[in-house]
């Protein structure tokens, strides 16, 4: 069998799977978020542990993890966990979703070699600007740190007692030099840092090392489980998906969106705000774009009318040409395409004839706009998108996909029952790792639906898309 665990920012899942891939058991455990100033988002990495050793003794009660040969690892990207030369963590992680740093990351983003190099924008989530906050604001903590670790591979450096990451994860940070695979010497040094400071790669698919004897004995695991490199969460849930070859994508309507190609190359477009990242497996890349807000902005305007979001989205009825009212879903800023973290949401074209079914299904089709925006911006850097599978919690929606589809110009399959995600994907990762396997074993899901674009209507989404991206233009100054 094969163990995968997913460190996510509100929980930790792991899943078992044998041989044939089936899931034999999985298991969540809660995490929580501390804000202790406006814009910051941190956890305790020793939350992290003790969630893990949850989630291991619940799988230990409902299957033998004796018979676990590999384990792979994904988890939230971008995180910053500073340790001491002890290995001991120096404060709380910073997070992904943490803005504290957005003027250093706007300073480092002026510094041509950042794009250049790593291939991306230096948001302001990612872990190098981070690092330089902390230097100017924390400089005994900064003094210590002879680590940096993302928020996975200190799970890792639990398991196995080794500091070690992989490309599609540490692309996240800013210091990789992302076509070469490899940490850059010259972006760690404009942030005072070196390579030194940084843990030794390996590909995702590669053992990292092996569970040690201690975590085997006392969760019921035989000696010498090697842990895979694994994968930051999106690369993860590519692989849990199968989308590993060009031409295939996934679209993510979670929390935030997500479309996410693969590339066999490395083609970076930063201008696009597209990320270009490594992928999990050897010579291969994939880029994405990301909304901010995809299921949260229909969550937004549940709450706002007193209503579940869930039979909002099943009572808007079939699909039909855009109105007049156009939402933009920018409720925290925007990533892909605009790189704006200031810029807001709002409803543009309100009319007396514009009631609760107008307004859900405005919100819903500002969503898919957002996203068709991404799969402007990855054809400009150079990927094409021709068709993709949906997950995440809208996707359950038939109707949001037929109104992505139209607006997308794409078939969206839609996968048969099952988990697919990022712990998936880790745990692929470990079978890889144990049994010397590839790309083979990343098949795609059994398809139960597809959904087509209504070619009758396209005209007119894209007509209303066009609508859509002239209002940012003509909202973004307005602040």
């Amino acid at each position: 069998m094969y163990l995968g665990l997913d460190l996510g920012t509100s929980g930790l899942k792991g899943v078992v799977i044998d041989d044939a891939q089936t899931v034999v058991a999985e298991a969540v455990a809660p995490l929580s978020v501390s804000r202790p100033h406006p814009g910051w988002s941190e956890q305790d990495p020793a939350h992290w542990i003790a969630a893990a050793e949850e989630v291991l003794t619940r799988l230990g009660a409902a299957t033998s993890l004796s018979a676990v040969r590999g384990i792979g690892l994904s988890g939230q990207m971008h995180g910053a966990t500073l340790l001491a030369a002890d290995h001991e963590p120096l404060r709380p992680a910073i997070l992904w979703n943490d803005t504290r740093s957005s003027a250093e990351a706007s300073a480092l983003d002026t510094i041509p070699m950042f794009r250049s190099i790593s291939g991306n924008i230096v948001f302001p989530g990612f872990t190098a600007p981070k690092l330089v906050w902390v230097k100017a604001n924390e400089p005994d903590v900064f003094g210590k740190t002879a680590l940096v670790l993302l928020p996975k591979d200190m799970l890792r450096l639990w398991l196995t007692g080794e500091a070690v990451s992989e490309p599609s994860d540490a692309a996240g940070t800013s210091w990789l030099d992302t076509g070469e695979r490899t940490w850059s010497p010259e972006l760690l040094g404009a942030c005072d840092m070196t390579v030194a400071q940084m843990p030794r790669l390996v590909e995702g698919s590669e053992v990292s090392g092996t569970l040690r004897d201690r975590i085997a004995t006392r969760f019921g695991f035989s000696s010498g489980v090697v842990v895979a490199g694994g994968a930051g969460d999106n690369a993860g849930a590519a692989v849990g998906m199968g989308v590993v070859e060009e031409g295939q994508a996934f679209l993510s309507l979670g929390t935030s969106g997500v479309l996410f190609a693969p590339s066999p190359g490395y083609n970076p477009a930063p201008e696009t705000s597209v990320h270009t990242f490594c992928h999990a497996l050897p010579g291969l890349w994939h880029q994405m774009g990301v909304i901010l807000a995809a299921s949260d902005a229909l969550s937004w305007h549940g709450q706002l009318l007193g209503a579940d979001p869930v039979a909002l989205a099943a009572d808007i009825g079939p699909l039909k040409a855009p109105s007049q009212t156009i939402f933009l879903p920018y409720l925290g800023g925007e990533r892909t395409p605009h790189n704006d973290a200031r810029i807001r949401g709002a409803f543009v074209g309100l009319g007396h004839e514009t009631d609760r079914v107008a307004a859900t299904r405005a919100v819903m089709e500002g969503v898919a706009f957002a996203v068709a925006d991404c799969r402007d911006a990855l054809e400009a850097a150079g990927t094409r998108v021709e068709r993709a599978i949906a997950v995440g919690g809208g996707s359950r929606s038939r109707a949001w996909l037929e109104i992505m589809a139209t607006a997308l110009g794409i078939p969206i399959d839609v996968p048969g029952a099952g988990d697919y995600g990022a712990a998936f994907g880790a745990a692929r990762l470990g079978q890889m790792a144990a049994t010397g396997g590839g790309a083979e074993l990343a098949t795609p899901p059994a398809i139960a639906d597809t959904i087509e674009p209504d070619r009758e209507l396209e005209r007119a989404f894209s007509d209303a898309h066009d609508r859509f991206s002239a209002l940012y233009l003509a909202l973004r100054g307005v602040r």
